[in-house]
């Protein structure tokens, strides 16, 4: 590829903020990597970085530079999956960033069985945080993105959305968790909580679903984990409130019980499988995001068979 080594160098120092770390990760000489940032500025003739004592930052240059390299180090990774998809039908690659809980959640079981039908394609995939998921699929940084409560973005596009309702999550033995059907809101809130921390996107949605309530609450732990959350709950601490998704591996070996709210009181926490608006998909990533949306569709449908879920959860490509 026509000056893919100063394209690698670049995009490296980006990722790793300075000339150094960036020789590390490509074990070469620093000096090597500041000849190629030094040649592609004479070219542009103008400075793609800001030399500071800790490190380089972007110029606005740099950062239309390194919009166009990343769109061309991406092609070009298209570009070799194409022809091993030639050579071997179904290789490449893909690479996708979630949540947590996703991750710790309906994803390894989901990539497990993507990987055992289609042995060829490499599957790359990041944990990340709310909003910032977002942002690796913008800069070309990976291919997929799959998070909730995801606004509308310029330069995104979405591939499936689903309404996913927050419910409330015991250990068993609970007095709570023998009963059938959804549990009303009043009778959660009488139990120490275990709460996602203010101002992120579920807790958000938890504090409407608890503004009608004559009582304020007070949750003994806050956290930004769903993992702590739900490691609390098996250890007695309290009742947590997620989406039947983020428990869903732990419900189905019995060490947790998610039960639905009433009505009244349910809320949902929008999921969406979205990429980037300019970048065509691959056939290695469409053929996951067709796997993903079945197996997605075929978790619904189970949640909803255990009464997990209730029959007005949507979910639409």
């Amino acid at each position: 590829m026509l000056h893919s080594r100063k394209l690698v160098y670049i995009n490296e120092i980006v990722r790793c903020g300075s000339i150094r770390k960036a020789a590390a990760r490509l074990n070469v000489a620093s000096s090597a990597v500041n000849r190629q940032i030094l040649a592609l500025e004479e070219e542009l003739g103008a400075p793609i970085f800001e030399r500071l004592p800790k490190g380089l930052r972007l110029t606005a240059a740099g950062e239309l530079c390194v919009e166009h390299i990343r769109d061309v180090l991406k092609n070009y990774e298209r570009l070799e999956g194409r022809i091993r998809g030639l050579k071997t039908p179904q290789a490449g690659k893909v690479s996708l960033v979630t949540t947590v809980g996703l991750a710790s959640g309906p994803l390894p079981e989901i990539l497990a069985g993507f990987v055992a039908a289609h042995p060829r394609v490499q599957i790359k995939l990041r944990n990340d945080g709310g909003s910032t998921t977002i942002n690796p699929v913008l800069t070309g940084e990976v291919d997929l993105g799959l998070g909730f409560n995801i606004p509308a973005t310029p330069g995104i596009r979405t591939l499936a959305n689903f309404d996913v309702p927050v419910g409330v999550v015991l250990p068993p033995g609970h007095r709570l968790a023998g009963e059938a059907g959804p549990v009303d809101l009043v009778e959660v809130v009488q139990e120490p909580l275990i709460l996602a921390q203010s101002g992120t996107s579920l807790r958000n949605i938890i504090d409407l679903a608890l503004a009608p309530l004559p009582l304020l609450v007070e949750p003994v732990v806050e956290t930004n984990s769903s993992e702590l959350m739900k490691q609390l709950v098996k250890a007695g601490t309290g009742l947590t409130m997620l989406n039947p998704l983020d428990a869903v591996a732990e419900c189905r070996r019995g060490e947790l019980i998610f039960r639905p709210l009433t009505e009244a009181h349910v809320r949902h926490q929008p999921m969406k499988l979205f990429a980037r608006a300019r970048a065509p998909l691959d056939s290695a990533t469409s053929l996951f995001v067709e796997y993903l949306m079945q197996e997605m569709l075929l978790l619904v449908q189970d949640l909803k068979a255990r009464g997990h879920i209730p029959e007005t959860i949507r979910g639409q490509a």
